[in-house]
């Protein structure tokens, strides 16, 4: 075979392999729905599709799980959408088939909407994670030893509450431009309104203000932001950062110079690399300290 025909068949392959990857259909696993579950959203209407690659109205709770072979890590994804919606394109199935491709076998959770219930997407996000552990059934083949836990936005404020008020903990998180904080003037306030109603007191926004919630057992975290972030500003993220450093939490913080809400794994988010690199490193330490 000469250099040319080489070449061309590793291109061919190549080009075959990233087809075959983006036509891998997700093994569905239905958590539960209001009916079933131990709280209820409130919601009986049907699921509303309000752009490409959104989900609105959420009732039932479902995990789509993207295998890796011989993973000894999983991670649960929970997309972003202010509570409201979820982004489950470059929140949730392309970062599902990265970390796939990395070797970690990686669970979207369609979790429900709070609708001013604050309980019901925290007991899907601690179910997922019960799945994934092998701690309950419905995903046995894909269950890991090591299970983390992935959000973006609001999803990363689920991520964060699973980190410090389930049950079951994630082994760590990793929060992209995460809604963290309830105080005024830095608290993306859609956000709160839908998670605890917009009539909310204090005191009960205070409860869901994440930073106020770690502890010596919140695991480790990696945070990444954009400093030019105006949703949600990246002070949710080293607030919460500091607060996991006070505790002794294992925790690292990367803050981009521009990019600023919701770029997920867009291509055109112009530090995308870094950012894969920098949960290439944090994912290699939990893998050795799995083994």
């Amino acid at each position: 075979m000469n250099r040319l025909a080489f070449l061309l068949s590793i291109m061919c392959c190549a080009a075959f392999a990233a087809d075959a990857q983006e036509s891998v259909r997700p093994v569905v696993v239905k958590i539960w729905d209001n009916a079933a579950a131990s709280h209820s959203n409130g919601i009986v209407t049907p699921e509303t599709a309000p752009a490409p690659g959104r989900i609105g109205n959420v009732s039932t709770a479902e995990l789509r799980i993207f295998p890796a072979e011989n993973a000894d890590m999983a991670v649960v994804i929970c997309p972003g959408g202010g509570y409201e919606r979820l982004a489950m394109d470059h929140e949730g199935y392309d970062v599902a088939r990265w970390f796939a491709a990395q070797g970690v076998t990686a669970a979207v959770l369609k979790y429900r909407m709070p609708a001013g219930h604050p309980e019901v997407p925290l007991e899907d996000a601690e179910q997922a994670l019960r799945i994934m552990k092998g701690l309950a059934a419905g995903a046995e083949n894909y269950a890991a030893a090591c299970v983390g836990i992935v959000g973006f936005s609001a999803g990363g404020h689920l991520a964060a509450m699973a980190s410090n008020l389930a049950a079951t903990r994630p082994d760590f998180a990793i929060l992209f431009y995460p809604v963290i904080t309830s105080t005024p003037g830095l608290a993306h306030e859609g956000s709160f309104d839908r998670l605890l109603g917009a009539d909310r007191d204090a005191e009960l926004a205070a409860r869901y203000s994440l930073e106020r919630r770690v502890t010596s057992e919140t695991p480790p975290t990696l945070l990444l932001h954009s400093d030019d972030d105006r949703t949600v500003p990246p002070v949710n993220s080293t607030l919460y950062y500091q607060a996991l450093k006070s505790c002794g939490v294992k925790a690292s913080l990367h803050i981009y110079p521009s990019g600023r809400h919701g770029w997920g794994c867009r291509d055109d988010f112009p530090y995308k690399t870094c950012w894969q690199a920098a949960v290439e490193q944090w994912i290699a330490k939990k893998k050795i300290k799995t083994h």
